[in-house]
C-alpha cells in the first residue's frame, strides 16, 4: 500500500469577536462567536499503509500521542468506519501553537476530510463534523471549510458570507491556558445574545481579553501597541491579537509600528478554506484516472 498524498492545508482562524452568553450546568460555556480563515497554514501530507498503525512523524515536542489532535482524529475515523488500514501523518507547521488560532483543530479537521477520502470511508460531510466536535469545538468549522456564526457550545454554526477585511496578526509568543480563562471567576458569562443582522465588529468584543490582560502583561501591552494603529482583538483565548484595516497599505503600516512586540504578519481574513478545494482537486484526479 504505502500510498502518499501530500499538501493537505489547515489554514490558521480568527475570532472576529467572542462573546461569553451563558454556562450550562455541565460546565460548558455558551457562546457567540464568527469564524473566519487566515494564513498561515499548516500542512499535512499522509502516506496510507496496511498495517492499522497510525503514527505522527516529528510531532510536537513534550506532546503525547494521547494529546496529538491530528492523530486522535484518524483514530476516531478508522474506529467509526471500521478501517483496517493505517496511515503516517506528517504535518509542517506554520501556525504558532497556543495562540487561539486553531492550529491543532485545523490539523484534526485535515486529518478527518483527507482520511476520509484516501481511505474511502465515505463518511458524509455532516458525520465528518459530528466526529469533530467529540475532539473540540472548533474542528467542526474547519471540517466546513465556510466562514461561520456560531452559537452554543460551538455546535450551532451558520454558514457566514462576512466582510473581508485586512489583518495584521501579533503573536507575542505567550502561550495562553484556555482552561485557566475560562475557569477564571472574573471572567464575564453573561453576555446579552446578539443577532447576526445586528452584529457589528466595532460594537463586539472578545469577553476572555479583560482575563488574559490581566493574566498575561505582556498580551495586554502587546494590544494597547495594536490599538494605536486600528481596533484590535484578541483571537479565542489568545495570546495572539489581530487589528483589521480597509487596505493593504494601511494593514503594511501598522505592521511596520508594531514589530517589537512580537512576530507580526498582514493577511486577509476568507471565508473559504482551502482545505475543500484540495478535496476537490483530488476527487477530481481519482475521477480521471
Amino acid at each position: 500500500m504505502n500510498d502518499v498524498s501530500r499538501d493537505w492545508p489547515a489554514p490558521a482562524k480568527i475570532n472576529r469577536f467572542l462573546h461569553i452568553t451563558g454556562r450550562r450546568a455541565d460546565g460548558y460555556h455558551t457562546l457567540q462567536t464568527l469564524f473566519q480563515f487566515i494564513e498561515p497554514l499548516d500542512w499535512l501530507d499522509f502516506t496510507v499503509t496496511g498495517d492499522g498503525a497510525i503514527v505522527r512523524d516529528g510531532g510536537l515536542a513534550g506532546l503525547a500521542p494521547s494529546a496529538d489532535l491530528a492523530v486522535r482524529a484518524a483514530t476516531a475515523l478508522q474506529r467509526r468506519a471500521c478501517v483496517t488500514a493505517g496511515v503516517r501523518i506528517h504535518i509542517r507547521k506554520g501556525i504558532p501553537a497556543g495562540g487561539g488560532l486553531g492550529g491543532g483543530s485545523s490539523d484534526a479537521a485535515t486529518t478527518l476530510v483527507a482520511l476520509n477520502a484516501l481511505w474511502g470511508c465515505g463518511l458524509a460531510p455532516a458525520a465528518l463534523e459530528q466526529l469533530g466536535l467529540e475532539l473540540g469545538a472548533d474542528v467542526p468549522v474547519f471540517v466546513r471549510g465556510q466562514a461561520v456564526w456560531a452559537e452554543g457550545i460551538g455546535e450551532q454554526l451558520t454558514p457566514m458570507d462576512a466582510d473581508r477585511p485586512w489583518l495584521v496578526v501579533l503573536d507575542p509568543g505567550v502561550n495562553v491556558n484556555t482552561g485557566s480563562v475560562f475557569n477564571d471567576p472574573k471572567l464575564t458569562r453573561h453576555t446579552e445574545r446578539i443577532t447576526i443582522p445586528r452584529f457589528n465588529a466595532l460594537d463586539s468584543r472578545n469577553d476572555c481579553e479583560r482575563v488574559v490582560r490581566r493574566l498575561h502583561p505582556r498580551i495586554a501591552t502587546a494590544i494597547d501597541a495594536l490599538s494605536e494603529f486600528g481596533p484590535t482583538r484578541l483571537t479565542g483565548t489568545g495570546g495572539c491579537i489581530f487589528a483589521w484595516f480597509d487596505d493593504r497599505p494601511s494593514a503594511d503600516r501598522a505592521k511596520a509600528g508594531i514589530d517589537a512586540h512580537g512576530r507580526a504578519w498582514v493577511t486577509r481574513a476568507a471565508n473559504r478554506s482551502p482545505l475543500p478545494g484540495r478535496l476537490e482537486a483530488r476527487q477530481s484526479s481519482t475521477n480521471g484516472a
